[in-house]
């Protein structure tokens, strides 16, 4: 029997460690690799320009990528339930692959194309690899329910077998004769679409500070490993002025549209670290960044609410004000209070801010000084923040108004002495002061 397969990104935009496209490449005669876009939820959605130029950048490199392996992408303009039975019907599909997706509502979207894709006598193949862990396992290990602290949730992973060793590259010797023929009108009909194609404006757009894909999140990857400080004592480097610009070893926006598998960096700190301190075994402090990501994804997995307050089981109900004044005057950064301006005019003409910056514009926002819901700010970083998803972005909403997840209370301006407040300049953003 002719095996036509189809492998339908969303996450996981690269070659690096996907193992349900290898998976779908054994024994097919031709592969189609498929991004969905709806161009009229692009114009019409809170998701800003930012995010969008990187995801089309992402998706230009993943073009380029699958080029060098005589295949193309085929960007699909539509919703996912109204394409798939003309594409199974046209191109005579019998397998479809794809990454599996933890949240709610991708949990959703999938279990219809699945139904679809049986009517149609297409087998499914589906494989994790935008976490580290099977979040239902670690669930299972709590007695069904998720855990609500990042203490329990480090103890439950101890328990846990290994984090699974990242999938082989995709090279043309794994592609083999799976190309299927490339119409010369390819470009006009499945090509990565413009800004301008989408609704966007791009008058006065600058430059783009995060370029988007997977060959650029290698190499911030390697650039990440050879910070020698960092790599000599595996500690946080000091926090100074500088810190707060975006960093060329920056990671987030990769991780999240998963240009940058988290299970690769996880391996590569694990044998940097060995190498370093000769084969001690690593502490899961290391892991810090990719394991707070995974927390959260396993608080939200099962929980369709938890991006709001009620409903919420996770959630405390804090009878918040409402104030449409001042949160448009946080959200455009007006409030009057520099450091706060200057950390939200950065996020709205970059879609990026330090880690400290959100601290400090979150704890401003709810519960140390406008009293306004943690809901509202949320949706301000999905428009803006290019490495916003769903899980991480609600989680962090909470934890910082101490709505859930609450630890100790600490200042998010004490990483930052006076020396560094004169050394401070005036910037873009503004006068950039966090006294």
């Amino acid at each position: 029997m002719v095996v036509n397969t189809i492998h339908w990104f969303r996450k996981g935009l690269r070659l690096h460690d996907n193992p349900s496209l290898r998976d779908s490449i054994r024994g097919a005669d031709t592969l189609r690799c498929i991004y969905i876009l709806d161009p009229w939820f692009a114009g019409s959605s809170n998701v800003g320009i930012n995010r969008w130029r990187f995801l089309l950048h992402c998706l230009e490199d993943l073009d380029a990528s699958l080029r060098k392996l005589n295949l193309r992408l085929f960007v699909i303009r539509g919703q996912p339930t109204d394409v798939f039975p003309r594409l199974f019907k046209e191109w005579e599909i019998t397998r479809l692959s794809y990454e599996y997706d933890s949240e709610p509502f991708g949990k959703e979207r999938d279990a219809a194309i699945q139904k679809l894709a049986c009517e149609a006598g297409v087998e499914v193949m589906v494989r994790i690899s935008h976490t580290l862990y099977n979040l239902a396992k670690i669930i299972e290990l709590n007695d069904g329910q998720p855990p609500l602290t990042y203490k329990r949730f480090q103890a439950l992973i101890n328990h846990m077998d290994a984090v699974e060793l990242p999938a082989e590259t995709i090279t043309l010797d794994v592609i083999k004769e799976c190309a299927p023929p490339i119409s010369e009108d390819h470009d006009d009909k499945f090509g990565v679409p413009s800004l301008e194609e989408l609704g966007f404006d791009t008058e006065g757009l600058t430059t783009a500070v995060w370029p988007g894909g997977e060959t650029e999140a290698l190499i911030r990857l390697e650039r990440h490993l050879e910070r020698k400080a960092w790599v000599a004592n595996f500690e946080r480097p000091r926090m100074n002025a500088n810190s707060l610009l975006a960093s060329p070893t920056g990671l987030s926006p990769y991780l999240r549209f998963g240009c940058l598998s988290c299970r690769l960096f996880y391996y590569k700190l694990t044998d940097l670290y060995r190498k370093v301190k000769r084969n001690n075994t690593p502490p899961l402090s290391l892991y810090g960044q990719l394991l707070w990501r995974e927390f959260f994804y396993t608080t939200a997995t099962n929980n369709p609410c938890f991006d709001k307050m009620e409903g919420n089981p996770v959630c405390v109900q804090i009878p918040w004000d409402r104030n449409p004044e001042a949160l448009a005057k946080w959200a455009e950064g007006q409030t009057g209070f520099p450091w706060i301006d200057a950390i939200m005019t950065q996020l709205r003409q970059e879609g990026w801010i330090h880690h400290l910056a959100r601290h400090a514009v979150a704890c401003f926002l709810t519960r140390g000084d406008l009293w306004i819901s943690w809901e509202e700010g949320m949706k301000a970083f999905e428009e803006l923040l290019m490495d916003a998803d769903w899980s991480v972005n609600a989680g962090s909403w909470m934890w910082l108004s101490c709505s859930s997840f609450f630890q100790q209370f600490f200042t998010a301006t004490a990483q930052w002495d006076s020396d560094d407040a004169q050394t401070l300049t005036g910037t873009s953003y503004g006068v950039i002061c966090p006294y």
